[in-house]
This record gives C-alpha cells, structure tokens and sequence, in this order.
C-alpha cells in the first residue's frame, strides 16, 4: 500500500481581517481526502486550524514534505499577500513587510523534497504568483519534477468566499466527490483542474495549474458510473477498435411477446438483452454510439449497429493491454 500524506491548514483568526469559511474549507478537504469514496483509507490527513504564526506554519510545510513519501499534499485556506518582493500565505502574526511564509520558501521545500510526489493547492488571493519570476526577481518559477500546484486565483485576482466556503474550494469539494472523477472513478489533479476550470468563467478568479509530473496520481476514487467489469468486457465485444457490433431486434428486452406492444422477430433472447445492457451503459458514458440511429433502442429494431467513440477506443485500447 503506497503513502500518502497531507497536511490541511485553514485560517479564519486574522486579528484585524478574519475570515468566516477557511476552516469550513479545511474540514470538507480533510474528510474528503482520509477516505475514498467507498470508504478505504486514502491520506494520513494532519488537519491544523487557526495556525497562528509564520514560523508555526513553516514548520508544517517542512514535516509534511519530510521523507520519502509516494505522495505528499498541502493544502491552504486563508489570507494570501503580494507586494514588489513577491507572494505569501499570510499567518496572523503578520506585519507590514513581514507577511507570512512566502511562496517561495513553500515551493523550494517542496522542490527539494524526496517525497515522490509533492502537490501544493492554495485557496488565497494571488496565489496565482507561484511558480512565476516577480518584477523584483523572486525566482518561483522552477518546478521540480514530481511538483504540481494548483491555485484558486492568479497573481493579480483576490479568491472569493461564498456560502462558508471559498469559492474555489467549494469547487474542489464537488470535484472530489467525484464530479472530476473519470470513467473508472479516478479523480486526477489533472481532472480536478479542468473540473474548476469549466466552471469558473473569464471573468471570475481563474484557477492556475502548473505540474513537472509525468503522469497524474488518482487523488480519490470513488464508484464508477458503469462498473468496471462492464468497460473490461469492451475487447469482448469489439473485436479491433474499429469494429462495428451487429445488433438485431433480439437486442430489445422489450421485443418480447409478453410486452403488449407491436414485437418483430427474431424475439428478444436473454443473452443478446444483456450484452445490449452493457453497450447502452457504455453509450452513457460515451463509448460507445450507435451506427446511423439517434438511440440504441433504433439501431436494435433496426438491425444497424453501434461503435466505439474516440474515447472509447482509448478505453479499448487500456482493456487490451491489461491496464483496466
């Protein structure tokens, strides 16, 4: 069983600015994060609230990022800064030109990390600047490999609360969930981004991505909308990716002489109803189209035939050589 750890961090106790939804964020990405969607463990979550010192805040970073972990997750809820220097997470304790830890020093812990995947998500203002060179120099821009960050806001935007919760994270839970979940019910941080992205038009806070990875680690699973063992049967029923499967009204369940509705032969055969129940689950799902009907209950009773879509063929191809 791979390791994987995450530290959550919201803060709402601001002496002077507090914030109502921080903590709120912190507890939905910590109860999202220890468990799949099934109920698994997934990450060792340390959940620290209401941090209240820059020095506090920079010792986390350094244990979460400590070791040689599979993966190691920050996530932060709360006030961010940027001023001519660069950009921060600001900590209660803050000062005029001593704001909290800069997201410079939270990227170098991550980048020298030997953790084997390190992600940071930041929900606060400007948090966007991570991973760019500010007109002062500050060199954020170099990503290490095994290093993904993923931010509510640019560099120039302020990340918006709504309802209890911030607006990006209030997304993130939805992606979580599973709304960025994958057709085998994997949710990506590749997956997560492109879920928030829709989402928040042009000109609302734009979520930023920035990854040296060579691949995406699943975050969570949870339940497939089709149960994997159906997309496995997809090179059963489709010899190459390219074939076409031959239906007939056989395919129909409702093409039976107890059904009082006009049935044509051949009659539905209980074989045939569900193979047919597999290729509609796959049509929803979006691999598989039937061939020159609108609906697969046309191209049944009218002996046409269904395909695989683009995706499909993809799926196809990771049925074939056993990665599914």
């Amino acid at each position: 069983m791979s390791e994987r750890k995450a530290l959550v961090v919201g803060i709402n106790d601001y002496p002077t600015c507090p914030l109502t939804g921080c903590c709120n964020d912190s507890e939905a990405i910590k109860d999202l994060l220890t468990n799949h969607g099934n109920g698994d463990p997934n990450f060792e979550v340390w959940k620290k609230d209401n941090v209240t010192t820059k020095g506090e805040l920079r010792s986390l970073i350094e244990q979460c990022f400590e070791g040689d972990a599979d993966v190691a997750l920050f996530y932060y809820s709360g006030h961010g800064h940027i001023d001519s220097v660069g950009g921060y997470l600001v900590t209660p304790d803050f000062s005029s030109h001593d704001y909290g830890v800069s997201l410079q020093e939270v990227l170098a812990i991550a980048n020298n990390s030997k953790c084997k995947e390190r992600i940071i998500i930041l929900d606060s203002c400007y948090s966007g600047f991570m991973g760019s060179i500010s007109t002062a120099g500050q060199n954020t821009a170099i990503i290490n490999e095994g290093v993904t960050i993923l931010t509510a806001s640019r560099n120039s935007e302020t990340s918006m609360e709504i309802a209890g919760h911030g607006v990006f994270t209030s997304l993130l839970i939805e992606a979580l969930k599973g709304g960025a979940a994958d057709i085998t019910g994997h949710v990506s941080i590749g997956g997560i981004y492109a879920f928030i992205d829709k989402a928040l038009g042009p000109w609302e806070q734009r979520p930023v991505f920035k990854t040296n990875v060579t691949r995406f680690t699943s975050l969570r699973e949870v339940n497939p909308q089709v149960d994997i063992k159906v997309i496995r049967k997809l090179c059963e029923y489709f010899a190459t990716e390219n074939d076409q499967f031959n239906l007939d009204p056989s395919y129909e369940p409702t093409n039976a002489c107890n059904v009082e509705h006009k049935v044509v032969e051949p009659y539905a055969i209980k074989e045939n109803t569900e193979k047919f129940a597999d290729l509609q689950k796959l049509e929803g799902i979006g691999l598989v189209v039937p061939v020159s009907e609108e609906h697969m209950y046309f191209a049944a009773m009218n002996s046409k035939s269904c395909e695989l879509t683009a995706i499909g063929k993809q799926y196809w191809r990771l049925v074939k050589k056993g990665r599914i």
